[in-house]
């Protein structure tokens, strides 16, 4: 019988894991799953932290319906009725423009009442259909984009805004194409984004979808009862046996037909012997991993940056706030000079997030723009996070609870060339057939694309297998 190792037991190594399982059950084909991982708990960066009545969470705050994946892995695992729907106050939110917290217009009335963007500035946004067109065979940056279909302001205070959110990154270096594939594509087959999105509305008009046209994300934010570990829990408790904690690999090697893990388990040297491997860990990780299999393989993961950042979690009684923390939170743009990136009002969100009179902030500080600061000691990046809620939320209140969760390399950063990075890398795995690599750092970093990109690599597996 093939054995298939995959390493890495976050949300990726798991739902490969889960999907190889279902793949091969219905090609009717069998073969050994090992799942590795080198913590002492599965889940990677989704892992719920409760404390006084209090559910923190290390990473990712959920996922969206928008994309179908997420929404199809939990009616898989029957976990339906473990669903939290985010509230409607989710789809609030906040840009701090002048030291104001400004709501983000998401409908084109809104937009037009809104004091974010000077009058200028939206008028700009109304010149987009006339913008010029795309350089050809030009991997242009989100920055670049910006300014040349919406302008410099559009940029500074709502698309650097987005990708501090998202990437804790910065648009003049981030890759349009390889982060928003699809405004990538919007563009290309429409000729602009106001064209584009009339177009879908149209598109989606025909095909009996209703909804208005917005400017936000899209689809309802969804958690789980006890917070996002629950999926990842889930997904770890189905593979039984199969799944082996405090396991670090740090080699896979080429012998004959197969491949040889080196590892270290419970501070034991050991190998392993596999015919199938996927490296589902960081590409940093990677890259230490296939070195000896391929050196120009390893050379191509390690250049892969990743974002430091540190969550603060922060939590208050709320009687005694003076903010009522009435949406999902603020960004913050690069111009504005503060200390902190945004913060996410969770128990707004989130309801049970918190106890009963309680609520819970979390803090986003660092990522490429001040990647000093999420290294500070907990004290220090405590008092600097509740220094900044007070000059822009009025929080002076002392918290009941404060926790700061360190990511030294916390979030994959797409730069231009990202997508030229990822065709290298599949023409040197073509050298390596049974060898694959799937996380967050290849072509997408939220759960439902960590989801899809699973999915795939598992039923690629099962059809070479």
């Amino acid at each position: 019988m093939p054995r298939i190792v995959i390493i890495g037991a976050g949300l990726s190594g798991l739902a490969t894991a889960h999907y190889l399982v279902k793949s091969l059950s219905d090609a009717g084909k069998e073969a050994e799953i090992l799942l590795l991982e080198a913590e002492a708990v599965p889940g990677g960066k989704m892992r719920t932290i409760r404390q006084d009545g209090f559910a923190m969470e290390w990473g990712p705050n959920g996922f969206l319906t928008n994309k179908p994946h997420g929404m199809e892995l939990v009616k898989d695992l029957g976990i339906g009725d473990r669903l939290a729907r985010s509230s409607d106050l989710a789809r609030k939110r906040f840009i701090l423009s002048g030291g104001k917290l400004h709501r983000l217009p998401e409908t084109p009335p809104a937009f037009f009442k809104s004091q974010l963007l000077s009058f200028p500035g939206r008028l700009r946004i109304l010149w987009e259909p006339f913008a010029s067109s795309p350089p050809a065979g030009v991997d242009e940056s989100l920055g670049e984009f910006a300014r040349r279909r919406l302008g410099p302001e559009a940029l500074e205070k709502l698309i650097d805004p987005m990708v501090t959110g998202i990437f804790a990154g910065d648009p003049d270096r981030m890759s349009l194409r390889s982060c928003f594939p699809v405004i990538y594509d919007l563009e290309r087959k429409y000729g602009g984004l106001v064209r584009g999105m009339l177009g879908v509305r149209k598109e989606r008009a025909k095909q009996g979808e209703k909804g208005e046209m917005s400017a936000g994300p899209g689809g309802v934010l969804m958690s789980f009862d006890h917070g996002v570990q629950a999926l990842t829990d889930s997904l770890a408790g189905r593979l039984a046996e199969g799944l082996h904690l405090n396991v670090a690999v740090d080699r896979v090697e080429r012998r004959e037909k197969a491949y040889v893990l080196s590892m270290s388990a419970d501070g034991m040297r050991e190998e392993m012997a596999a015919n199938v491997v996927v490296v589902a860990a960081p590409a940093y990780a990677a890259a230490g991993m296939v070195t000896s299999l391929d050196e120009g393989l390893s050379g191509l993961l390690a250049g892969i940056p990743y974002s430091p950042i540190t969550v603060a979690a922060l939590g208050y009684r709320k009687a005694t706030m003076g903010n009522p923390l009435d949406g999902f939170g603020f960004l913050i743009p690069r111009g504005e000079k503060r200390k902190i990136l945004g913060a996410l009002w969770d128990s707004s969100v989130f309801p049970n997030r918190a106890p009963e009179g309680h609520a819970l902030l979390r803090v986003m500080v660092g990522g490429v723009r001040a990647p000093e600061l999420a290294a500070l000691p907990e004290a220090d990046l405590l008092t600097l996070a509740r220094k900044e809620l007070q000059e822009i939320m009025g929080i002076s209140d002392e918290p009941v609870l404060a926790k700061t969760f360190f990511h030294d390399l916390g979030i994959p950063q797409y730069l231009v060339g990202h997508g030229k990075r990822l065709e290298l890398i599949s023409g040197r795995l073509a050298g390596l057939p049974g060898l694959h690599l799937n996380s967050n750092a290849y072509r997408g970093i939220a759960l439902n694309d960590c989801v899809r990109e699973s999915r795939a690599t598992a039923e690629r597996i099962a059809r070479t297998l």
